[in-house]
């Protein structure tokens, strides 16, 4: 990583951290009392939650082709005024129909600011040399959650959540809009490029199909285990205090996924670390059957270290195979299905727990084995288009 590509990793692993600490990662804290001063319940807010999660893949590929075009300046700043307007339009809401229309205007910011976003506006500036910087901003945002969820907290018991939610908003505004605007790079004949562009033709070939199937495959499964995790782990019999100081483990796991990509495994093409963590789920889940509760710790730290590089993947795998020309675009097109994925599993699996209580790893780990069939049908040589 070069002196030259730090200060963009920084700003960019800055502004990771504050938009998914402030649009992804709230509904866990704040659905309870949202739901409680709106008078419904929590199930209409994780249910327009998912709605924007909808939103944000349907519009995935219109703003990956925007980041080719212009590169990644303009789009992430804009990002930060969305999620800003989306979260003070939440904190104002008093019914239903607002609620859900400030969590649409999130779906908008999301899709504009969150990881497909950065990893498109680091291959338009950094071409096929983006695979380091895209792992640097990975750890730094995979401490979204542990940054996050406290300051949420702390918001929650000292200003409520309406004002929480002010208080993120000013922060999209007072750090993330500076970051972006003034650290990101911007790209030479953009304007020109953006006014006589084509809509580029990206065939769904076969690679691009197993891609897309890959990533929806195990975003189904990242999904499920964000909104279920201590209650599976409860269902192979551990304590509520297990399974919570087990769920705690991902993050580092996650983490240490990541350095080690950024090392060692670096070396290697982006097709074999991925193999690798389509694997780690279905060994934490058999260690988990044949040990029950008690391992409940082994379970997330398989877990979470599969999902640390997966996420890396999504970006540096289809950049390694086609190369970055329409980076942009193609992250788009290829990720629609996995964030349309990530929307519907907490339902999905919420309904399977409830019939198939723990053996529902059977049906995550058999996610993440077809997944890992469908890897080994894609060829590791690059292939310009």
């Amino acid at each position: 990583m070069s002196q030259r590509q730090l200060p963009i990793i920084l700003a960019l692993g800055t502004t990771q951290t504050l938009a998914w600490a402030s649009s992804y990662y709230l509904p866990a804290l704040l659905a309870d009392p949202m739901a409680r001063d709106l008078g419904i319940s929590s199930n209409w807010v994780f249910g327009a939650f998912s709605a924007s999660l909808v939103i944000s893949a349907l519009l995935g590929p219109r703003i990956g082709r925007q980041i080719d075009l212009v590169g990644g300046r303009q789009v992430l700043s804009v990002s930060n005024l969305t999620i800003a307007a989306g979260l003070v339009l939440l904190g104002l809401s008093q019914s239903v129909a607002v609620m859900a229309m400030a969590w649409l205007v999130l779906g908008i910011g999301m899709a504009m600011g969150l990881y497909d976003a950065a990893f498109a506006a680091l291959g338009r500036i950094y071409g096929t040399e983006a695979r380091r910087p895209i792992t640097g901003i990975t750890l730094m945002a995979g401490f979204a959650s542990t940054v996050g969820w406290p300051l949420t907290a702390w918001g929650l018991s000292h200003f409520g959540w309406r004002d929480t939610c002010f208080a993120w908003a000013a922060a999209n505004i007072l750090i993330g809009l500076p970051l972006n605007f003034f650290l990101l790079p911007t790209i030479k004949g953009a304007k020109q490029a953006a006014a006589t562009a084509a809509k580029p033709h990206l065939p769904l070939d076969r690679t691009m199909v197993l891609l897309a199937f890959i990533f929806a495959a195990v975003w189904t499964v990242t999904g499920a285990m964000a909104a279920h995790f201590p209650r599976i782990l409860e269902a192979t019999g551990a304590t509520p205090v297990e399974a919570i100081a087990a769920g705690a483990l991902i993050g580092p796991a996650q983490v240490a996924a990541r350095v080690l990509e950024a090392g060692f495994l670096s070396r290697f093409h982006p097709l074999w670390s991925t193999r690798l963590a389509c694997l780690t789920h279905p060994i934490g889940a058999v260690v988990v059957a044949i040990f029950g509760g008690a391992a409940a710790s082994a379970f997330a730290l398989f877990h979470g270290s599969g999902n640390g590089i997966l996420t890396i993947a999504r970006g540096t795998l289809p950049l390694s195979i086609f190369g970055p020309k329409d980076f942009g675009y193609r992250l788009g097109v290829i990720g629609a299905p996995a964030r349309m994925a990530q929307a519907v599993a907490p339902l999905a699996f919420g309904l399977l727990i409830d019939v198939m209580g723990a053996k529902v790893l059977i049906v995550s780990s058999a996610l993440s084995l077809s997944a890992l069939a469908a890897l080994f049908m894609i060829r590791a040589q690059p292939r310009p288009d």
